[in-house]
């Protein structure tokens, strides 16, 4: 979770929360890995061929493609991310998940945030009837302090 103090030419920005995936792996060393993992598969399959086992061939392909949409499907959310700004007379939740933004906006004044009794519940944010799961980007030990710490920056706009 990155946490800064910004200021616009439009709106001061109080607070900017960003909280995406932890991804240890870049795009192309993902790459790297499937298409060594695709060579040495195809290398032990084709030697297996050679040596008159030809089943071997398309159970290797089946291999591969089931990985690959493995891979894909990871892939498409390894950019997930949530923001939250707060302005002085809004709330900005802006969340990505598989390349699709979401954007909720609250009167900060109104936002109620309920924490969950374990370490595993969400951060929620509850104004006039419409709730908004934040943090699950967050690891879990580091919600309860996400919560007290937005719970404080309300406060002040309030």
């Amino acid at each position: 979770m990155e946490a800064t103090t910004l200021l616009t030419d439009a709106e001061p920005v109080l607070m900017d929360w960003l909280m995406k995936r932890n991804c240890s792996v870049s795009p192309r060393q993902f790459v790297c890995f499937y298409a060594s993992l695709a060579l040495f598969s195809l290398a032990i399959a084709l030697l297996l061929v050679v040596r008159g086992a030809w089943p071997v061939l398309p159970f290797t392909g089946i291999e591969l493609l089931v990985v690959g949409i493995a891979f894909v499907i990871h892939a498409r959310h390894a950019v997930d991310y949530e923001r939250i700004r707060l302005f002085p007379n809004r709330l900005v939740i802006e969340r990505v998940s598989a390349e699709r933004l979401t954007q909720f906006e609250f009167n900060p004044r109104w936002v109620r945030v309920e924490w969950g009794t374990s370490l595993r519940d969400p951060v929620k944010l509850v104004s006039r009837g419409e709730t908004v799961a934040v943090g699950q980007h967050l690891a879990q030990y580091r919600r309860a302090q996400f919560a007290n710490e937005l719970r404080m920056w309300l406060r002040r706009c309030g």
